[in-house]
Formats: structure tokens, C-alpha cells, sequence
């Protein structure tokens, strides 16, 4: 189900009957009639088909999955207020901004956002333009900011038009995990995104997704490829669910959480029969070849000057796709830095070869990289668990 299917007035209320165990009370602190609330829980739970909430003696108690969901929305919101906050320091539109939006503009909002226009976003969900527009115009005015602006035959987002759309996409994000989880069969069934670098589509992702596939049959996985500058933004926004691969200096990702799984050694991969085969080859050997390198920034770029750190070799390509960086070997005699799991195929095949350094030790970690403070669903967490019994058993 879309996550904002749900009405973001009465999820909102959902934390409040929590904290104040009465309906009576939690519709006033929202802004609602009881009557409103108690019929926009009852259809919230027809929505989810679990009761959320039990009249006790207490007053109103959360069921187990009211709990968990609840908590999970306190969350969502929370990413919302972050907007809100930013908003209402321009001064111009509401104090709370957050608690005036509707579903309907987030939708309409993020469909613009994704689309870049107006008439994409109305394909994209089979509305209309002018609904679009008014959807928008509704945000901008409750948030005091524009969001977005023309730009030739486009839109473009304004830096407020960004900060929104990742807060939506954030409390989207949390919204179909507390959907996910308070399934029956929560753990089983769902959709996974994953931010797939180099590395790990040879042997780690594959082998960890065939194993939760045995086990949770009705799990779908939508595989994103990319380098991490590709993938680090969709994550931080909330459209992956989790990154696998390299890992990265964690004093500079103050958002950011790494796990690191195994330690990869790195080898230099040339064609077979390349002039620099056959024997442990010394680094000022290797030096007099052409390179194929890294771009800028990424660790193989940096293992790669460490190890030449006394005179940098002729490298006349940047590269960081594995498919043209084979193609590129195959039909040269450049050398590269890759992982033997990355070419695992080819050299047993006889095309590639693997030339050791005499002396050098080059590793890296491979890992998960989620958000800081990021909860996995049921299922998520048990593809994390598949990934680390492949580790192990590998």
C-alpha cells in the first residue's frame, strides 16, 4: 500500500492516544472531534487489518502492533517537524507547517519532484494538472517558502523544495516499514531496495538474496547499481533501504552507520599473457604500464596512490564501471586494482590473470551502510542476517 494512502491527520493523533491513553484527550491535543478520531482510527485499522488500540481500564491501551506502529510514526513525523522547523525560521508561512500537510500534497509533491513537471507528475499519478499545481502551491503557502521554479521547459526544487522532499521521502519511508511490520506475515513478504556497488554483485549480494529467497519466497528485491557518490544521496532520502559495499572514512559521515562484514584484499588484474605475468611482479615494473584507475575520492583510487606513493604511474582512465574496466583490460595492456571476486569468471575462463605484487598487502572493509538510527523492518533485518551468514560461511 502507498504510504500516503493513510490519512496524515489521524496518524498524527496515533501518538498522542499513546501518550495520553484517552481518545476525548487526544483529539483535542490534534485539533479533531472525537467523533472524528474515533471514526478515522477504526478506518486506519481496516486500512492496516490489525486493531491498534484496546479500550482497557486504564483507558485506551496499544495492542503490540499499535505499539510498534505508533513509535514507527512518532518517527515520520519527526522527519516532517525537521521541514517545518527550517520553514518557520523565514517567518513567512505557519509556526507548524508539518501539521497542516496532507498526504495528498506529499504525494503530489514527490511525484513533481520525481517527475520534474508538472504534466509528468499528473502521468505518474493519474491525476491532473491543475491538482498538481494546487497541491504545491497549498505546501508553499503553509510553509511560507517556494518549492519549486521553472527553469526552461522544466522544474527544478528550490533548496526548500529539497529539504521537503527528502523529509517526505524519510516519513514515507518510515510509514511502509510500520505497514511492513505489522503484516501477519511481516518478515516473509515486502520489497527490499538495495544500493549495490562493484564489489558486492559478484558473490556476497547474490548469494545472501538467494538464501532469504529459499526462505521468505514471497520477497521481491529491487537491486539499485552504482558507485557510492551514485547511491549515498538515494539513501540518505530514504528510496534504498541499505548500501553494500565498500566502506568509507567514518568520521566523515556524521549520518550515516557502517557495518563492516569481511576485509577484501585487492590484486592487480591484467589480460592473460600480459607482458607483466607469470612471476611477483616489483611496483617499479608495474609502474612503467598503463593504468586503469579510480575516480577521485573512491578507496580503490586511494589504495592505488598508497601504493605508488613514491611516483604515480601513467593512468590514462578513470573508471569506476567493473564491465568496461574488463572490456579495457582484455583489449590492452593496462593493469588495474580490483578485487579477485570481481573477475573471478574471467580468470578461471583464462582471460584475465592476477599479477602478485611482490611486498604489497592492499585490503579494504566491505560492508552495510544504513542511516544513523535507521530500524530495519522484519525483513530487512533478515537480509542483514543473510548477509552475515554468507560472510561466515563462506
Amino acid at each position: 500500500m502507498d504510504p500516503f494512502a493513510l490519512n496524515l491527520r489521524h496518524l498524527r493523533a496515533l501518538p498522542l492516544i499513546v501518550r495520553h491513553a484517552s481518545m476525548s484527550r487526544a483529539a483535542e491535543a490534534a485539533g479533531l472531534s472525537q467523533p472524528a478520531l474515533t471514526q478515522g482510527l477504526a478506518k486506519l485499522e481496516a486500512q492496516l487489518g490489525a486493531p491498534l488500540f484496546v479500550r482497557g481500564s486504564g483507558g485506551m491501551v496499544p495492542t503490540g502492533e499499535g505499539t510498534g506502529f505508533a513509535a514507527r510514526i512518532g518517527v515520520a513525523l519527526a522527519h516532517l517537524s525537521a521541514f517545518g522547523r527550517g520553514a518557520a525560521r523565514g517567518g513567512r508561512g505557519f509556526a507548524r507547517p508539518d501539521r497542516l500537510m496532507t498526504s495528498t500534497q506529499l504525494r503530489a509533491f514527490l511525484a513533481l519532484a520525481d517527475a520534474g513537471s508538472f504534466a509528468e507528475a499528473a502521468r505518474a499519478t493519474d491525476g491532473s494538472q491543475p491538482a498538481i499545481h494546487r497541491a504545491v502551491r497549498d505546501l508553499e503557502q503553509i510553509g511560507g517558502v517556494a518549492l519549486a521554479e521553472r527553469r526552461g521547459r522544466g522544474i527544478v526544487l528550490t533548496a526548500a523544495g529539497r529539504q521537503l522532499a527528502r523529509s517526505a521521502r524519510l516519513a514515507g519511508a518510515e510509514i511502509a516499514a510500520a505497514m511492513a511490520d505489522i503484516r501477519p506475515d511481516a518478515g516473509e513478504r515486502g520489497r527490499l531496495t538495495i544500493g549495490a556497488m562493484p564489489l558486492c554483485r559478484a558473490r556476497l549480494l547474490p548469494a545472501a538474496m538467494a538464501a532469504l529467497m529459499r526462505s521468505a519466497p514471497g520477497a521481491t528485491f529491487d537491486v539499485v547499481e552504482g558507485s557510492w557518490r551514485e547511491l549515498v544521496e538515494p539513501l540518505r532520502d530514504g528510496q534504498i533501504d541499505l548500501m553494500i559495499g565498500a566502506l568509507r572514512e567514518a568520521a566523515s559521515l556524521p549520518d550515516l552507520d557502517q557495518e563492516p562484514l569481511f576485509t577484501d584484499r585487492l590484486a592487480v588484474v591484467a589480460r592473460a599473457g600480459h607482458p607483466a605475468a607469470g612471476e611477483a611482479a616489483t611496483l617499479g615494473a608495474l609502474a612503467g604500464y598503463p593504468w586503469i584507475i579510480g575516480r577521485e575520492g573512491t578507496p580503490l583510487r586511494t589504495h592505488w596512490e598508497t601504493l605508488f606513493a613514491g611516483g604515480l604511474p601513467q593512468a590514462p582512465v578513470e573508471c569506476g564501471s567493473v564491465m568496461t574496466v574488463r572490456g579495457l583490460l582484455l583489449d590492452s595492456d593496462c593493469l588495474t586494482l580490483l578485487s579477485p571476486d570481481q573477475v573471478a569468471m574471467e580468470v578461471d575462463a583464462g582471460l584475465l590473470t592476477v599479477i602478485p605484487i611482490a611486498g604489497a598487502a592492499l585490503e579494504r572493509a566491505i560492508g552495510i551502510t544504513t542511516r544513523r538510527g535507521w530500524r530495519p523492518t522484519h525483513l530487512q533485518a533478515r537480509l542483514i542476517a543473510a548477509l552475515r551468514d554468507t560472510v561466515r560461511t563462506s
